[in-house]
């Protein structure tokens, strides 16, 4: 028995990946998690019309962790308009005889919860009996968790499952001599991933097409906009991924490096991906976001089934998926120069 474990222990020892997994990868991850859930030093921006708004409410506002914005009564009457044009301010707080009081923001984010959560204090300060209504310019108050963040399940979902197999049958691909085999004949290096991405594309294409009308239309998931646009940025994500996959087995000598690698590669893309809105991340850590496929996807599908956008709103981020689809296959390509020297 203690030979065995014995045995274990140095073949674990001996893997280096092996142990990354179990020493790194944890703290890489808690260390990740800190940076980009800790403290933020975001204040939220409100905007109000004080000349409608009473004297010491306006004070209290001010003392509160708030960017104070003055807007025109004009302006705050048509609230959700204003918010459309203008995405620096996160909500706009009303009082009237008519509709009461009322804050409206642009959407159901933390960044919104987080301004709501001072113009409450503020209110509470001077009269703890105070209601107040809320109004989003997308989206309605009390749909579910899955409702406002789906957009996000469908992308991630999509990226890491197509990512896992691609890379996995690629490894295995290699151990079992495959590639060294196609190698030896005449076909070009590029043709090889094309061909390669071109396989499991396919399957990665049907699967992303089968998330996308299981979600709207089983699980009833709300979309406003065109669902062609949602299947093009789902179709291009899930391509980048075969591809994604395909530059991640190159370093990888076995289906469980492949694993051992996700902490590294996927997890991070998760925290970029929607969950947490990227201007609140501290020490400017969202501008990381551009250099992660899945936000591309992400954000081209929540531009077209939360706010509705079409081709014009969102052919940046499909050019990003595009241009990181191509860029991933030249270095496929380029590695595979270990196999073949021609």
């Amino acid at each position: 028995m203690m030979n065995l474990a014995k045995r274990v222990i140095l073949q674990t020892l001996n893997d280096k990946r092996s142990v990354m997994m179990i020493l790194v990868a944890p703290l890489f991850a808690l260390t990740l998690i800190y940076f980009l859930l800790g403290n933020s030093s975001y204040v939220p921006s409100v905007g109000i019309n004080k000349n409608t708004m009473p004297v010491p409410l306006v004070t209290a506002l001010k003392a509160q962790d708030l960017k104070v914005v003055n807007v025109s009564n004009n302006d705050a009457q048509h609230a959700k308009h204003y918010l459309k044009e203008h995405k620096n301010v996160d909500a706009i707080f009303t009082i009237s005889k008519s509709s009461g009081t009322t804050i409206t923001m642009f959407e159901s984010s933390s960044k919104g919860a987080k301004a709501v959560n001072e113009i409450q204090k503020a209110m509470t300060s001077l009269n703890p009996s105070a209601k107040v209504k809320m109004s989003y310019v997308y989206g309605s108050q009390g749909e579910s968790t899955f409702d406002s963040l789906g957009y996000v399940f469908l992308g991630l979902f999509s990226f890491l499952l197509v990512f896992i197999i691609s890379g996995m049958a690629l490894v295995r691909e290699r151990s079992g001599g495959t590639l060294e085999r196609l190698m030896m004949t005449p076909i070009k290096r590029g043709e090889v991933i094309l061909g390669y991405t071109i396989g499991y594309g396919v399957f990665a294409i049907i699967q992303a097409i089968l998330i996308v009308f299981y979600s709207l239309y089983v699980l009833k998931l709300s979309s406003v906009g065109n669902l062609g646009w949602i299947l093009a940025a789902m179709v291009l994500l899930a391509v980048t991924a075969v591809s994604f996959g395909a530059m991640i087995s190159v370093f990888a000598s076995s289906e469980l490096q492949v694993v051992q690698l996700i902490p590294f590669t996927i997890i991070p893309q998760v925290f970029f991906s929607g969950l947490i809105p990227l201007d609140v991340i501290p020490y400017h850590l969202g501008n990381l976001c551009y250099i992660m496929p899945v936000y591309y996807g992400v954000a081209a599908i929540k531009s077209v089934m939360l706010y509705g956008d079409g081709f014009l709103q969102i052919w940046g981020y499909l050019l990003g998926l595009m241009a990181y689809a191509l860029l991933l296959y030249l270095l496929n390509t380029h590695a595979l120069k270990k196999f073949r020297k021609l």
